[in-house]
C-alpha cells in the first residue's frame, strides 16, 4: 500500500525503476512475455494475479494525465484489497522458479520475468486505449471479493492486454469538432474609436 505522504516517493521509485528498465530493454517493451513453461493449475493462476497486477502498476505509472481515470487511489485500494492473493502469487510465482531453475539461478530469474512482464504493459501508441481499459478493470477488481481475484484476472487479462493493440473496443471517444455558423457582430458605435464608445 502506498499511504499518502509516501506516496510521491513510491511512485518516483517505482517511476525511476520501470523508465530505466524501458532503456534497457526498448524491445522487450511491447513483447508480451510468454507464460513460463511447467506450470501447475496454481502457478497459472498465480501468473495471472501477478501479469495483471503488473499491468494495473504500470496504469498507475502511466496514466497520471489523467484525474478522471483515478489509477494511482484504484491501485492503492486494489493493493488492499488483495493484498493476501498478491502475496501468495508472489510466493507461488518465485516458488516455481526455484523448483524450475534451481534455488541460485531461480530468484533472478523470477526477477527478470518479472520485470519483463512489466515493460510488456508499456505502451505509447495505445496509451489512450490501454489507460482506460485498465482503470475499468482496476474499478471493477475492488468489487471482487478477497480470495477471488484469480478467477478475475484470468478472465480479464485477454481484454487488458487487448487494450494494447490499438484495436480494442475500449477506446476513448475520439472528438468529432463541429462548426456552427455565427453571424457577424454588428459595430455597436459605428464611425468613434472604442475608447469613446459606451
Amino acid at each position: 500500500m502506498v499511504r499518502r505522504r509516501d506516496r510521491r516517493w513510491n511512485l518516483s521509485w517505482a517511476a525511476s525503476r520501470f523508465a530505466l528498465a524501458l532503456v534497457a530493454a526498448p524491445v522487450a517493451a511491447q513483447t508480451v512475455p510468454q507464460p513460463p513453461p511447467n506450470l501447475n493449475p496454481a502457478e497459472r493462476t498465480a501468473d495471472a494475479v501477478w501479469t495483471m497486477r503488473a499491468g494495473l502498476n504500470v496504469a498507475a505509472l502511466q496514466c497520471q494525465f489523467s484525474p478522471f481515470l483515478m489509477t494511482v487511489p484504484t491501485y492503492n485500494a486494489f493493493l488492499r484489497q488483495h493484498s493476501d492473493e498478491l502475496g501468495a502469487a508472489f510466493k507461488a510465482m518465485n516458488g516455481h522458479f526455484v523448483r524450475v531453475r534451481g534455488p541460485k539461478v531461480g530468484p533472478r530469474a523470477f526477477d527478470t520475468y518479472a520485470t519483463r512482464t512489466n515493460q510488456s504493459w508499456a505502451t505509447f501508441d495505445a496509451q489512450y486505449s490501454f489507460c482506460e481499459a485498465a482503470a475499468m478493470v482496476g474499478r471493477r477488481a475492488l468489487a471482487v471479493p478477497k480470495g477471488q481475484f484469480g478467477k478475475f484476472a484470468e478472465a480479464e487479462i485477454g481484454s487488458l492486454r487487448e487494450s494494447l493493440s490499438g484495436n480494442s473496443r475500449i477506446a476513448l471517444a475520439s472528438p468529432r469538432l463541429e462548426y456552427a455558423s455565427v453571424r457577424p457582430l454588428e459595430d455597436p458605435c459605428p464611425g468613434r474609436p472604442p475608447s469613446r464608445c459606451r
